[in-house]
């Protein structure tokens, strides 16, 4: 029975541990990874055991990017991404997602990381942005994504050196926010998820996630609109009155799971830019 390149564990915590599973090949991207990732995404969204998850890698790396073994049959060649989910699929998803960053993270492995809301890494892992290195342009968003995480003069250091950096720089840096033993780095990025599912609403964190995405393209005005339109809805909602019980009552919160249906673009009437591959957008 071939073994899965992705799997999912959901624990009693309401935490789902994602893990790229491909050790023999350092978890190199490849179409098959991404496939089961996506579609674990999509069933862990829809779970309502699920209320946060956590990414990281089998062995000892994050994620290298893509394969190497495919990177050297597509050179020459162009890429052709017609068929292919967008690759910053992981932004729809409406609970909270964890980067634990085991080791090696470069290229679309770093941009998958850079989807995630928040980043713990193990002290001693090593990033790259790995491109210019590689003759390749800033793949997949990543000169969108890095200057509004680290500013866009550390973003264009580490695109245009391409140079190779550990935890503890990424920290400095801000493109992660804990850096830890590696033997703790998932128990931290667990218990992490795991008090955010105990405490938190499921609805508040899909809309507040929502909210950080769309807003990064909205001036203020427009994201106060639809801050407006969010509140109106959040307050009205179970979730508020359960959250002010519990805290009067001074016990844990029991919010109940999140809505299949829940749509929080809807509610905001803010959707996020099209992320999806055109036909016309194929390279190569």
């Amino acid at each position: 029975m071939p073994v899965s390149p992705v799997l999912c564990e959901v624990g009693d915590d309401g935490v789902a541990v994602i893990t790229l599973n491909r050790p023999e090949r350092r978890n190199g991207w490849n179409p098959e990874l991404e496939a089961r990732y996506f579609e674990i995404l999509e069933v862990a969204d829809a779970d309502p055991r699920v209320r946060a998850a956590v990414l990281t890698g089998a062995g000892k790396a994050f994620c290298p990017g893509v394969d190497s073994a495919r990177l050297d049959k597509l050179a020459g060649q162009g890429l052709d991404v017609s068929g292919r989910r967008s690759p910053v699929r992981p932004w729809a998803f409406r609970k909270p997602l964890i980067a634990a960053i085991n080791g090696a993270c470069a290229g679309m492995g770093l941009v998958q990381a850079l989807l995630c809301d928040v980043r713990f890494a193990a002290r001693g892992a090593r990033f790259t942005t790995a491109f210019a290195r590689r003759g390749l342009a800033g793949e997949f968003g990543i000169t969108w994504l890095l200057p509004r995480l680290v500013g866009l003069e550390r973003a264009s250091d580490l695109l245009l050196s391409a140079r190779v950096f550990d935890a503890d720089e990424a920290r400095e840096l801000g493109m992660v926010s804990r850096v830890t033993e590696p033997g703790d780095l998932l128990p931290a990025a667990r218990a992490y998820a795991a008090d955010i599912a105990a405490n938190c609403s499921p609805v508040s964190l899909a809309l507040i996630r929502h909210q950080l995405r769309a807003d990064l393209r909205n001036d203020f005005a427009e994201a106060l609109g639809a801050a407006y339109r969010a509140m109106d809805v959040a307050a009205s909602g179970p979730d508020f009155r359960e959250g002010m019980d519990s805290f009067l009552a001074k016990r844990p919160p029991r919010f109940p799971a999140l809505a299949p249906d829940f749509d929080p673009t809807k509610v905001t009437g803010d959707t996020l830019p099209e992320v999806g591959l055109r036909p016309e957008e194929q390279l190569g």
